[in-house]
């Protein structure tokens, strides 16, 4: 997914900056971490985080060095977690590239990931904001406690409620933050504020929904694993829960909601099955909710560019190829 032009446009000199204060973070320390950090940082992403801390920040005049900060800040929590994810999944390449723990020790990629963790906590709170760092931890709580949730949970629950409840965890809600606490920086009043959390948390919403979608859809090369990667894994998505409630009476299905995770063979055949339904159609519809929600809670803004960057944002995240 690359950020529409127009919308990275606005801010592409202050993610610039966001770039280097992150980089920063590595100065006169262990030469090894600063390299690591850099691969990291100049390996690329969408900073769509940050993007959307900057739009907020901007459309609502937060102050701009406090703005910046705190978009460091949020990509570097960001980016500490992929350094633990890719450790914790085993990923060796992550956008194409060999991943940290690749080519580091286990000790040294989570000794990396908490200096980052640790960094990311510092930026934080020199945006001077104690309910800022207040909801910075919570939300690197809320994403770790999700990740542990996942791993030591069943494989293939069916429960909709338990899968909005990870994909909260593991992407809503750092979404959530990054517009949220750009609005608690800036003079907007508590009616903006709680309007520009609930906007992130519905894209975020969307955007994990998208990405379950496209785990099903998408290239194997280019989302670098199998189609059905995650259900291969004993990890029921919105495709795979639309799937089961619409053919509660199939045989991987049955087995499925008597708690058995099919074997290889009938995976296989359960994805393709998924692949070829309306399943993936009422997911991305479910998507779209989220997104027509996430647009209204930015119609009390007057019009603005950044309000646009924001509303085409919200509309690029729904229509990434399926």
């Amino acid at each position: 997914m690359n950020i529409p032009v127009s919308v990275f446009s606005q801010v592409q000199a202050d993610i610039q900056a966001v770039e280097s204060l992150m980089l920063a973070q590595t100065n006169e320390q262990h030469p090894d971490l600063q390299a690591a950090l850099e691969l990291i940082v100049k390996s690329g992403g969408k900073r769509i985080r940050p993007t959307i801390t900057l739009l907020v920040g901007h459309m609502l005049e937060a102050p701009q060095d406090k703005l910046v900060t705190l978009a460091a800040a949020i990509e570097l929590l960001h980016t500490a977690t992929l350094i633990h994810d890719d450790l914790i999944d085993g990923s060796l390449l992550r956008r194409g590239m060999p991943t940290l723990n690749a080519q580091w020790s286990p000790g040294s990629t989570i000794l990396t990931g908490d200096f980052v963790f640790a960094r990311a906590a510092k930026l934080a709170a020199d945006a001077e904001s104690i309910p800022v760092m207040k909801i910075f931890s919570q939300t690197l709580a809320t994403i770790v406690n999700g990740e542990i949730t996942q791993l030591f949970s069943g494989h293939c629950q069916t429960e909709r409620d338990n899968y909005y409840s990870r994909i909260y965890a593991k992407t809503a809600s750092l979404f959530e933050t990054s517009a949220w606490t750009a609005a608690l920086i800036s003079p907007a009043e508590e009616k903006t504020i709680n309007s520009m959390k609930n906007y992130g948390y519905k894209i975020g919403m969307a955007f994990q929904i998208i990405d379950d979608i496209l785990d099903f859809t998408g290239d194997p090369e280019t989302i670098g694993k199998p189609v059905g990667g995650d259900l291969r894994q004993g990890l029921l998505t919105l495709p795979g829960l639309y799937y089961i409630e619409d053919h509660a009476q199939e045989p991987e299905v049955l087995q499925i909601l008597q708690g058995d995770c099919p074997s290889s063979d009938e995976l296989n055949c359960l994805v393709e099955k998924i692949c070829a339904s309306k399943s993936i159609t009422k997911a991305h519809s479910e998507a779209c909710r989220f997104i027509e929600q996430a647009r209204v809670h930015l119609e009390s803004q007057p019009p603005s560019s950044e309000r646009h960057s924001l509303e085409t944002l919200a509309s690029f995240i729904v229509d990434r190829d399926l």
